[in-house]
């Protein structure tokens, strides 16, 4: 049976959905390449962005969201919290916090952050 993820991206205003939905691939390949994405989070102000769109289009789920006080409430679980992200919108993660807030307590992150041109993406599950 395929392991359910939960993919929390984060994306710049001039991020596209291909070099979104081209970071997912490359993400899940590997040893989550038998991986089933179940949910997108993400921060408030981003689910309607063309590559967050062009994301959950493309693997057929969800989009959620949570405010930045929200995903400040995950940074101590974080892998690469962000001094100057907290400076810039009020939390020290988007893509780690908000796959970590979509599922709740019992999950951990199995990919950090990986940022490629304007799209960062983490991937978390119950392990």
């Amino acid at each position: 049976m395929a392991q359910t993820v939960i993919i929390g991206i984060g994306v710049t205003e001039t991020a596209s959905a291909r070099e979104a939905v081209a970071l997912v691939e490359k993400v899940l390949s590997g040893p989550l390449a038998d991986a089933r994405p179940v949910v997108i989070a993400t921060i408030f102000g981003r689910a309607e962005h063309p590559a967050v769109q062009g994301v959950a289009g493309y693997l057929g789920v969800p989009v959620v969201v949570f405010d930045a006080a929200h995903l400040e409430r995950e940074t101590p679980r974080l892998m690469n919290p962000s001094d100057s992200l907290f400076e810039r919108i009020g939390c020290h993660g988007v893509a780690e916090a908000a796959a970590l807030a979509a599922g709740g307590p019992s999950i951990s992150l199995l990919v950090g952050k990986t940022k490629e041109g304007g799209v960062t993406v983490a991937v978390a599950a119950t392990v």
